[in-house]
């Protein structure tokens, strides 16, 4: 397992705490299996469109949005309105609610088919997140790496692995003071489903 790390000049810092918590095998190798098969076939996946450069381009992935009736979401030039709560994403979301001491309200799912698929450099610094917002990310299937930089300076980045069955809690103040992606890869990349779960106001 490749541990969560800076790198800042070639020096490697371990990251604070207070900013993300990472922790693999939180969910065990059965669970994953299990879950991630309910998810591909249950969830309603769909291809969205994003602005850039003045045209409409499909986002490299796919995605859904779930959680309760009256949290709409609006990022990227979209507007989501959730889908009920399925049996699985509750059990998934009470283990998470469990560990970040929390309750979360609404679920953004992302299908990466292949190395192919990515998010680009972002933050989740939405207003109705509110100020430090604790999202908590689970990751079912193929291990992506996970890059995270300072918004002022991008030599000051670390990334990790996220492992299969893996939670990463982001917290503090990394939504307005760092970016993250998860970048395209050139090798052969089975699939990987993850759920961030939020609290919308």
């Amino acid at each position: 397992m490749e541990q969560l790390s800076f790198f800042d000049g070639g020096q490697s810092l371990k990251l604070p705490p207070e900013l993300m918590d990472y922790r693999p095998n939180f969910f065990t190798r059965d669970e994953s299996t299990g879950l991630m098969q309910k998810l591909k076939a249950t969830i309603a996946w769909k291809q969205e469109t994003i602005q850039m450069y003045g045209k409409l381009l499909n986002t490299p992935r796919l995605t859904a949005w779930y959680g309760d009736n009256s949290k709409t979401y609006a990022f990227s030039g979209n507007k989501y309105h959730p889908f009920p709560w399925t049996a699985e994403l509750l059990f998934i979301k009470q283990r998470v609610e469990q560990a970040a001491g929390l309750a979360f309200n609404s679920v953004l799912l992302n299908d990466y088919r292949n190395g192919n698929d990515s998010v680009a450099w972002h933050a989740d610094d939405e207003p109705e997140l509110g100020i430090n917002p604790v999202i908590a990310s689970v990751s079912f299937g193929q291990v992506r790496r996970f890059d995270v930089r300072h918004k002022q300076n991008h030599k000051l980045k670390y990334s990790v692995e996220l492992e299969n069955g893996s939670l990463l809690i982001m917290k503090g103040d990394l939504q307005h003071n760092w970016e993250h992606q998860v970048p395209k890869s050139v090798k052969t990349m089975k699939e990987r489903i993850n759920l961030t779960f939020r609290m919308i106001s």
